[in-house]
């Protein structure tokens, strides 16, 4: 039910304060983000994208090195988008499973942590309906939600985790890295966001570590993923070496 007398996108904007959250996002102007006039807001008070031109970037303070951010995203069928929160490829996958590609794999499917972990399963809803995201993180511990399910928990300095930390690194991430601003990426497909808040996390605040077994993933699929990688580490040393 909307509090008395406002707007659903009012609504959720006080509401998410009234949780002890800082709302990222009035509902109604992307007043504190930058973009290159390829995003816009709906008159139902949601962030899409309107046309190619880069991430919207909020621009009014760094992501906290603990935090817990939570927001909502939809998308058409076939769309791709992401949810950057660190430094060099820390990215929350958004995407449609059931028609892009990169829903074959579950390390790149929706809600994973985009070419490191994948979420022990698909809980996403169908294209066009309203997803809930959130992504917590406390030191070296990194968890994705999706639709009130924990997908993703796993602590990146554990030894059981050094291949996911081994991939991620020759994409070109850093997951020691801190300091970014929140970016939206657009990937040239329609996608909508709204309810975008976040909270700092304390050295008091406890996580919720209940175990999270990541998907089994095919050997086909392994596979795949093995050439797909041998092209991206080709193509970043091609460009180092045209740059000495």
């Amino acid at each position: 039910m909307l509090l008395a007398g406002l707007s659903a996108a009012t609504a959720a904007f006080a509401g998410a304060a009234e949780e002890g959250f800082t709302p990222l996002f009035n509902g109604k102007d992307l007043s504190g983000w930058t973009h290159r006039g390829n995003w816009k807001v709906t008159e139902n008070g949601a962030i899409t994208r309107t046309g190619k031109g880069g991430s919207l970037v909020y621009a009014t303070t760094k992501v906290p090195d603990d935090f817990d951010l939570r927001f909502e995203w939809k998308v058409a069928p076939g769309s791709n988008s992401g949810v950057y929160y660190r430094p060099t490829q820390y990215e929350y996958q958004i995407l449609d499973n059931g028609k892009h590609a990169d829903g074959g794999n579950p390390r790149t499917s929706a809600a994973s942590l985009y070419f490191c972990m994948q979420p022990s399963r698909d809980a996403t809803k169908p294209p066009g309906e309203w997803n809930t995201g959130r992504i917590v993180c406390k030191g070296s511990v990194i968890q994705h939600w999706l639709n009130g399910e924990k997908v993703i928990d796993f602590d990146y300095g554990d030894p059981a985790y050094a291949f996911h930390v081994d991939l991620l690194k020759k994409r070109g991430g850093d997951l020691a890295a801190r300091g970014a601003h929140l970016s939206l990426q657009d990937h040239g497909d329609p996608v909508w966001y709204r309810n975008l808040r976040w909270k700092p996390l304390g050295a008091g605040d406890a996580l919720d570590r209940t175990p999270v077994k990541p998907a089994r993933i095919p050997p086909e699929v392994l596979a795949a993923e093995a050439k797909k990688l041998e092209g991206i580490v080709a193509r970043r040393n091609r460009s180092a070496k045209k740059a000495q």
